[in-house]
């Protein structure tokens, strides 16, 4: 059968008849079944996913399709579409069919995309490794031994493996971009704003946002095209237009002037392959007539610390719903009001957002407040004008995604302050809320890929995915 791995092949395909969504969605279903051992899909919306598929042929026929006709895209399993069931990978809200469509889906499906399912992700999307979600592990298509990342890896994998052409993730400290460069896919945090959060399952509201995994970056840009822009459901959102990202990657690429943070680059804990990798093409960018320079970036230390503070306290805020009462599982040991609330919290989450919750909890707590919550507050204004005043003076930022490939599984799971290091590379571009991509460049000697992190100003992701594109056609 023709190669239709990324939008833009499966589009000269549908152009030219030789291929049809519905074949295309039934090949993607074959290989689902094929990869089932890799645990990324939760559930797979077959029959839906057939209506659609015959609907969208019809309107090729007629020429009334979408933008995104042809595209089959899995959703991360916190991202709400209606009639079908959504759990954020948690057992207390196992068998929950959603009552309405998040904004990102109603916005897929009027442009005829194909929702082929649900997938895997960390619980409530706290984790770097995919092994905190309720429903087993998500294992790495490069090696099954090895974790997908997090808590996006379920989507990443779906992609990486081939069983879909995109899936949508959401990042609130890297969980777009981790697992996308541990398995070797295009994975994009847009600007914090650009995409509206409607009934996508909170973790750290002022941190999440959704944002594509695809195998190129053109198919990015189409998805984020139609996803993105104001919407009247979530006051957080820009009012500001979205550009035609699709037709602004085609333009041809000006020098540009680019910084690396001299600190991540020379990290103890950076794998030196990764180290030499990043050099290299530095070197070679300038070479190619671009502007290089090396940054100072005084509050590397302090990223991942404020990170935990402020992210725990929000999740301690958006998980209490989760009750008994008014949401999700509800203990059958319960007998009275607080029993109810103990057991079906104990009962219903897993260690690790139980571990968040208490430590939210304790920072926003009396006495406590202003010692943890406030100044992890502060250290983010610190964050956000440093970076403000990077961007006044240079294009993009490069580093690193990861600190080193994809681990085995087990490897952190001992040492939650070893497994929350994994973000220290790209919780900066949540801080600031900037839009950040890591791109599949690299390949390390043990076979693994591992990608390279770009961030831009804010907004300016239409720069920042014609850079990439110019990039990876030129890897």
């Amino acid at each position: 059968m023709q190669k239709f791995d990324t939008l833009q092949e499966t589009r000269k395909g549908l152009s030219d008849k030789s291929i049809s969504c519905t074949s295309v969605l039934r090949h993607f279903l074959s290989r689902i079944e094929e990869q089932k051992h890799l645990g990324a899909f939760l559930e797979v919306f077959t029959d839906s996913a057939i209506i659609k598929a015959a609907e969208v042929d019809e309107k090729l026929k007629t020429g009334k399709a979408g933008k995104l006709a042809g595209l089959v895209i899995a959703l991360k399993d916190n991202i709400c579409y209606k009639g079908h069931k959504v759990s954020a990978s948690s057992r207390i809200l196992e068998n929950f069919v959603s009552l309405y469509s998040s904004t990102v889906v109603e916005r897929l499906l009027a442009e005829d995309a194909i929702i082929i399912g649900r997938c895997n992700c960390d619980e409530f999307a706290m984790g770097s490794s995919n092994e905190n979600s309720a429903f087993g592990p998500v294992k790495n298509p490069h090696d099954i031994k090895r974790v997908s990342g997090g808590s996006s890896g379920g989507s990443t994998a779906a992609v990486a493996a081939r069983l879909c052409h995109a899936a949508l993730g959401t990042d609130t400290g890297g969980s777009i971009r981790q697992p996308a460069s541990f398995c070797g896919v295009v994975g994009m945090k847009p600007t914090y704003g650009r995409v509206s959060r409607y009934g996508i399952v909170a973790y750290a509201s002022s941190f999440d946002q959704v944002g594509p995994l695809t195998l190129c970056v053109e198919d990015a840009a189409s998805i984020l095209e139609v996803i993105g822009g104001c919407d009247e459901f979530d006051p957080t959102v820009s009012s500001k237009p979205i550009p035609a990202y699709s037709e602004e990657i085609e333009k041809a690429q000006p020098p540009v002037k680019i910084a690396y943070i001299k600190e991540c680059i020379e990290h103890e804990g950076l794998d030196p392959e990764i180290r030499a990798f990043v050099q290299n093409l530095l070197k070679r960018l300038e070479a190619e007539g671009h502007t290089v320079e090396a940054i100072d970036f005084p509050y590397l230390d302090y990223l991942v610390p404020a990170y935990y503070v402020l992210t725990t306290a929000e999740a301690s805020s958006n998980l209490a719903r989760y009750d008994g009462v008014h949401f999700g599982y509800r203990s059958p040991k319960a007998f009275d009001l607080e029993s109810t609330y103990k057991k079906s919290r104990s009962e219903g989450f897993g260690i690790e957002v139980k571990r968040r919750i208490m430590l939210g909890t304790f920072v926003l707590s009396e006495g406590y407040y202003d010692a943890y919550y406030s100044k992890g507050q502060k250290v983010r204004r610190l964050i956000q004008e440093k970076t403000g005043e990077i961007f006044s003076k240079y294009d993009f930022i490069m580093l690193p995604t990861t600190p080193g490939t994809a681990f085995e599984f087990g490897a952190n799971s001992a040492d939650p302050i070893k497994m929350y290091l994994e973000d220290i590379f790209t919780v900066h571009a949540n801080h600031a809320g900037i839009p950040a991509i890591s791109l599949p460049l690299g390949k390390h000697s043990n076979g693994l890929p591992f990608g390279v992190q770009i961030m831009a100003d804010h907004f300016n992701e239409a720069s920042l995915l014609r850079f990439s594109k110019s990039l990876l056609n030129n890897a």
